[in-house]
């Protein structure tokens, strides 16, 4: 499993990346294996409010629909229309070209509410 030790991440398996005011957010390495191929990417539209812990699009998949959990509340500044035609970026590379959102935080202290990239593989491994 691939666990960046720059980003943090959620229980809902979500990875966050800070860039400068902004952050990029994605599933993990670990969401996309435990899901299997995806073939199916629902996004917001730039400009929607997300809510930490709450539900922002979804990810299908060969095996079952999965919605993903905004990791931290504000308003979405970019989406990553690659995923549309190309699903499979998410399994192929979760952390570089799968990237779904970037979202402008409206409380940054949610960022250090996440877990480390050591924290998040002791939470899998008790899965």
């Amino acid at each position: 499993m691939n666990t960046p030790n720059e980003l943090r991440y959620s229980e809902e398996h979500e990875w966050v990346k800070v860039e400068g005011e902004n952050v990029r957010v994605g599933i993990t390495d670990f969401a996309q294996s435990e899901l299997g191929d995806i073939v199916f990417v629902e996004l917001p539209e730039v400009g929607d409010e997300v809510k930490a812990d709450e539900p922002f699009g979804s990810v299908e998949s060969v095996k079952t629909v999965s919605e993903l959990y905004a990791p931290v509340s504000g308003t979405v500044v970019a989406v990553n229309e690659d995923l549309n035609d190309n699903p499979e970026f998410v399994n192929e590379s979760p952390y570089e070209k799968a990237w779904m959102i970037v979202v402008k935080p409206s409380d940054s202290g949610e960022i250090d509410n996440l877990m480390s990239a050591e924290q998040y593989e002791e939470m899998t491994k008790e899965d």
